[in-house]
């Protein structure tokens, strides 16, 4: 049965994030190899990964699926691993230095906010500029933070690490991303297939949930929750484990286990482990 400490990891998650799952692969890992084997002795292909809130990557980089849709809300998030399928080496000049990271900040925002260099006709040359500012952003800011403002614009101060190591190139990462499809948007828009094992990480409940320029709310919650109650294939949720999210997912006829989970980035310096929730379906 694989552990945290031998579990292979063939690339490291490139960002940093705010309740990524790294310390929870393992456990999926379980759970996919019993995906494989179903597969294996009905000789039917191995479903899908769809990850509605791919967020930090770290599930699909411990999986390593052959087939794979993730998706995200947050089109910077969307647009760096795009960048990455595309080649993307690093040509911007990054300094652990308070003065650059808001010269940066302020480029970044403007880019986003006035020219809207993410849309569909964007140059790539633009596509990656932006990549690496938010992969700087991502970096240098406080904590690792995620979080924009109502009018889309990157708002997290300065990290005051004492030193950063900030990549070169990612060329590592383009062959296995290549096999994968990444798309942006309400995870309702997602096109599923009758089989496709879903992992969903959603903003927590009752923290911190503005990580894009759209909120996550309760009614968010309830509408994830029916929608992957629906689905014919595998689910697996993770969430905050409070009363209401264990009482939603027990209602719509979820199995439900709870685990402590470590508290990666915690604005207080609060390190105690969080209690953490996994409602499961089809398996």
């Amino acid at each position: 049965m694989p552990t945290l400490a031998n579990s292979v990891y063939p690339r490291r998650p490139p960002l940093k994030w705010a309740g990524g799952k790294r310390w929870l692969v393992p456990k999926l890992q379980e759970l996919w190899s019993e995906i494989e084997s179903d597969s294996s002795r009905d000789r039917s292909p191995i479903p899908r990964l769809v990850e509605p809130f791919v967020g930090g990557m770290a599930v699909a980089l411990g999986l390593q699926p052959q087939v794979a849709l993730l998706n995200d809300a947050n089109q910077h998030v969307v647009n760096f691993y795009q960048c990455l399928q595309a080649g993307l080496t690093n040509s911007l000049p990054m300094t652990n230095d308070a003065d650059q990271y808001l010269e940066y900040r302020s480029t970044f925002n403007q880019l986003t906010v006035e020219n809207h260099l993410l849309s569909a006709n964007s140059p790539l040359s633009s596509k990656k500029t932006q990549a690496l500012l938010f992969y700087y952003l991502n970096r240098t800011g406080f904590n690792g933070l995620c979080r924009f403002n109502n009018k889309g614009e990157f708002n997290v101060p300065f990290g005051k690490y004492k030193t950063i190591t900030y990549s070169t190139d990612f060329l590592e990462y383009q062959n296995l991303l290549g096999r994968w499809e990444f798309s942006c948007g309400d995870f309702q828009t997602i096109p599923l297939w009758d089989d496709d094992f879903i992992y969903a990480d959603p903003p927590y409940d009752r923290v911190f949930t503005k990580y894009s320029q759209q909120d996550f709310t309760w009614d968010d919650q309830e509408r994830l929750a029916e929608w992957l109650s629906r689905h014919s294939g595998r689910v697996l949720v993770s969430n905050q484990a409070t009363d209401r999210i264990l009482a939603l997912y027990k209602n719509l006829g979820f199995r439900v286990n709870t685990l402590e989970a470590p508290r990666r980035i915690a604005c207080n310096g609060n390190r105690k482990p969080a209690l953490e929730m996994l409602a499961f379906k089809g398996f």
